[in-house]
């Protein structure tokens, strides 16, 4: 049944297919200009285009994003904004045929439910789960986080050596410079797997989504790598998918770090150059 959700055994642990990685970049002649002389040259860019997610009786969702991974992007998005809660919850999630930038989706009763409360607030219409929407509530312990495991340790020297790795996954950035990217290692060190994008939080659902498709939540024993800053949004995501230590290379906001200390998650802020700020939950770092 090709409508149907299918579940995966593990990860994908490729960043991305060639084909999705072709999709993501794009060639275009261009002038430079260097040391007073002009010439004629070619660049690589990286795509962005709207991709329209249909939930079945809903208004559509629209995000700008670097094609490839669109379900688990979309997956990752309804599960961010709270819609959905495990693979379950998806009768099916596929692409429209002939149309490359539409994803359709079938929820089922209580998630659709869930859909019609938030709809009435304002889904957001973007990859941000906060633009667009005309309130907001920081979540709270229990009902918006899954457990986060607060008995796991991990090596701070081992963190040092994430951002080297994941920007050796990056194929897509090497190309072209121009994406973010989010990283999820697990316990013992390995790359599960690596997402890029545009969007910061694009790149974040597509790694969320992808667990959700897997069975794999909660996360609870996984360090996520952040390839920028760690704004709120992004700590609420990783929150809400259980993950218990995020890193990123850049800094955290005040906003994230109030999380990250609600939610007893260890935020690690400009991990680079051999070294590291911790803002909430040291005590998971072995001294």
């Amino acid at each position: 049944m090709p409508d149907v959700v299918l579940m995966s055994p593990s990860f994908d642990e490729s960043p991305a297919g060639d084909s999705e990685q072709a999709a993501a970049r794009e060639r275009i002649g261009i002038a430079t200009y260097r040391d007073g002389v002009w010439q004629d040259a070619e660049d690589t860019l990286a795509v962005e285009r709207a991709l329209e997610i249909h939930v079945a009786g809903a208004e559509p969702l629209i995000t700008m994003r670097t094609p490839g991974h669109d379900r688990e992007l979309a997956a990752g998005l309804l599960h961010g904004e709270g819609v959905v809660r495990s693979a379950d919850d998806i009768v099916y999630l596929r692409h429209s045929a002939d149309e490359p930038d539409v994803i359709r989706v079938m929820l089922k009763p209580e998630a659709r439910e869930r859909l019609d409360r938030i709809e009435r607030n304002t889904l957001a219409t973007s990859a941000c789960g906060v633009c667009g929407k005309p309130s907001f509530r920081a979540p709270r312990s229990g009902r918006s986080a899954r457990a986060i495991d607060h008995d796991w340790r991990v090596d701070p020297a081992w963190l040092l050596a994430l951002p080297g790795r994941m920007r050796a996954a990056q194929a897509v950035f090497e190309s072209t410079g121009g994406l973010h990217a989010a990283a999820l290692f697990e316990a013992g060190g390995d790359l599960v797997a690596l997402r890029e994008d545009v969007g910061r939080h694009n790149a974040l659902d597509k790694l969320i989504g992808r667990a959700l498709l897997d069975g794999a939540l909660p996360l609870s024993r996984h360090v996520l790598m952040l390839s920028g800053r760690a704004s709120f949004e992004l700590m609420q995501k990783a929150t809400a998918a259980g993950i218990p230590v995020v890193c990123a290379i850049s800094a955290p906001s005040s906003f994230a770090v109030d999380l990250g200390r609600q939610f007893s998650t260890t935020l690690v802020g400009f991990l680079r150059d051999g070294r590291f700020n911790c803002y909430s939950g040291a005590a998971r770092l072995r001294a």
